[in-house]
């Protein structure tokens, strides 16, 4: 069980929070004039267990993958969104592939398959209705969206390395999105590598997108307006979400002059619209792990840092290594510098809709300050709240502080905007003290002091080091 595996998981680290809990409580250690006692624990915690002998990834990702169960305060309507006959969609994504590369990047070359996917809402009444055990799929889709209140649509893409957890795991985050913002969230059940590696997890996604827009024929959902939909997700997730962005921005970008580009789905010739927008929490946008915060904010994170010897530690398993062998877990390494795999490396956000984005003083910082800073200069608006001192996804990890609290509710304030009042929506960036949680107001402009010459070139040299120590 869940409890048992949580049980054996943390009783030997019981001396350590004890040490960690001291050394806090008496400001011995150097980040407690920034955190509460709950962030230091939960930070020492996960940095001690990531930093740990690694399991087999077979195993780690079978752990990651059970279910929690459904809590009372949610709704959870589980549906396959089926694969249509046609194959465009596929050769849409590999055509966008081949015009975004720089040189001779290899990729896999995965079969459009169809996708299991969660809608996901408030429970307000939880606990007056009796048990959900006889409720079917629709109904439960039905009730909860008598709950609904807004038009917000979050399409949402977990976290998890692009290996790790599935929409079960994050529905603690995804239901309070629901709550706050008075929408649904249709969280994505995508293919997790290193079984499935890049560009299999962004078909899926962009299937996800099409199916919202165009429900095929038994759907539980009637079509949903591009404007009312928000991409949204947090690490990989964010990653995928940029890339999703970014493919259907090169679709544009492809198509004729002044037209919105079509393809064909499920016997119909539909238009590809942008999205309302796109919210991020703390997302990866850099595969190759060069930025100069993975290393200047580690003290504030639970990641590992990057270590070239990184793929070698992990046990074999019956998914790892690959067959045939590669670089890295997600993909090829001469992939690695992709604008679809690392969003890092894409130039060209022009005409993108709003973009949010959440994160802490992280490891992560530096690749996200690139791209809203990048962003920003090209005209795109953006939503930036970078909080000090905290880690990696704290609102996630760190949930019912003040700070996580406030980050939630920023987040939700812009996919409501994104629906309902898109012309409030300005460009603005600020930083939040620890503790006190007062805003300061910082250049979206001046976010970063590195050329995008000098992030292409750390981008190149780590995936070239990679290769070769491969």
């Amino acid at each position: 069980s869940n409890s048992t595996t949580v049980a054996k998981l943390m009783l030997p680290k019981i001396p350590f929070i004890f040490k960690t809990a001291a050394f806090h409580t008496l400001s011995l250690s150097e980040t407690s004039s920034k955190w509460d006692l709950k962030t230091e624990l939960t930070v020492h915690l996960l940095r001690n267990i990531l930093t740990g002998a690694p399991e087999p990834l077979s195993k780690t990702q079978k752990v990651s993958l059970r279910d929690p169960g459904v809590k009372a305060n949610m709704w959870v309507s589980k549906v396959t969104m089926p694969k249509p006959e046609e194959d465009d969609i596929r050769q849409a994504l590999f055509k966008s592939i081949d015009e975004l590369k720089e040189g001779d990047e290899v990729y896999t070359q995965p079969e459009l398959v169809s996708v299991e996917a969660e809608w996901q809402g408030f429970r307000d009444q939880a606990g007056k209705e009796g048990s959900d055990t006889s409720l079917s799929e629709s109904e439960k889709y039905e009730n909860m969206m008598k709950e609904v209140k807004s038009k917000a649509t979050i399409l949402y893409l977990h976290g998890g390395a692009y290996y790790l957890m599935d929409p079960a795991s994050h529905r603690p985050l995804t239901v309070k999105l629901a709550e706050l913002t008075g929408g649904r969230v249709l969280s994505v059940r995508y293919r997790l590598t290193p079984k499935y590696p890049f560009p299999s997890a962004l078909l899926d996604a962009l299937l996800a997108y099409l199916y919202l827009l165009y429900p095929p024929a038994g759907s539980l959902h009637d079509p949903v307006s591009a404007s009312d939909i928000v991409i949204s997700g947090d690490s990989a997730g964010g990653n995928l979400s940029l890339a999703l962005l970014q493919l259907l921005i090169q679709l544009h970008r492809a198509a004729p002059a002044g037209k919105v580009p079509t393809i064909a789905f499920n016997s119909r010739t539909v238009e590809v619209p942008l999205p309302g927008g796109v919210a991020l929490a703390s997302p990866w946008t850099d595969i190759t792990r060069c930025m100069p915060s993975l290393h200047t904010n580690a003290k504030y994170d639970y990641l590992p840092s990057p270590n070239d010897e990184d793929l070698y530690k992990f046990p074999d398993c019956e998914i790892w290594p690959a067959d045939p062998p590669r670089a890295d877990l997600f993909c090829e390494g001469s992939a690695m510098c992709h604008p679809l795999v690392s969003p890092l490396a894409a130039m060209n956000w022009t005409n993108s809709p709003p973009v949010y984005f959440n994160l802490g003083e992280e490891m992560l910082a530096d690749e996200a300050k690139v791209v809203a800073q990048r962003m920003a200069k090209q005209g795109v608006k953006v939503v930036w709240d970078e909080f000090e001192a905290m880690p990696h996804v704290f609102a996630m990890m760190m949930e019912g502080t003040p700070t996580a609290n406030l980050c939630f509710e920023q987040w939700a304030t812009f996919v409501k905007c994104v629906a309902e009042s898109p012309e409030k929506i300005h460009s603005v960036g600020h930083f939040i003290t620890a503790k006190k949680l007062e805003r300061e107001e910082v250049g979206l402009q001046n976010l970063i002091e590195m050329s995008d010459d000098d992030v292409l070139k750390r981008m190149k040299d780590a995936r070239e080091k990679r290769v070769k120590g491969f």
